[in-house]
């Protein structure tokens, strides 16, 4: 019966993965057969979701930017026939933070 060698070194598979949300504005609401082909999108190499508001006519699109970059993701989508208007800020302005003056400490 053969003995297991143990392994000297471990073994450790690293993914390396940087993703990326972008949100885009659209005009006009999409056709089925635009829906359809951007429910395809989910297919594309580096694509991890796609996600609408209606209510705010915008999309946002979260792919690993090692695989694609904002200019190819904005391709497909136009490709797929959504009117793409505008890129917008994927997370909200934050407020200033306030800054508190404070007076001098006297030197003794």
């Amino acid at each position: 019966m053969a003995r297991a060698m143990p392994l000297r070194f471990p073994i450790a598979i690293m993914i390396c993965m940087t993703t990326i949300d972008v949100l885009y504005r659209y005009g006009t609401h999409p056709t089925e057969s635009a829906m359809a082909a951007i429910g395809r999108l989910s297919e594309v190499y580096g694509i991890r979701g796609i996600k609408f508001s209606q209510a705010e006519r915008t999309v946002r699109v979260e792919y690993d930017a090692t695989r694609l970059n904002e200019p190819d993701v904005n391709q497909l989508l136009r490709r797929a026939g959504l009117d793409v208007t505008q890129e917008l800020a994927a997370i909200p302005p934050q407020p200033a933070a306030a800054v508190t003056p404070t007076a001098p400490t006297p030197v003794a």
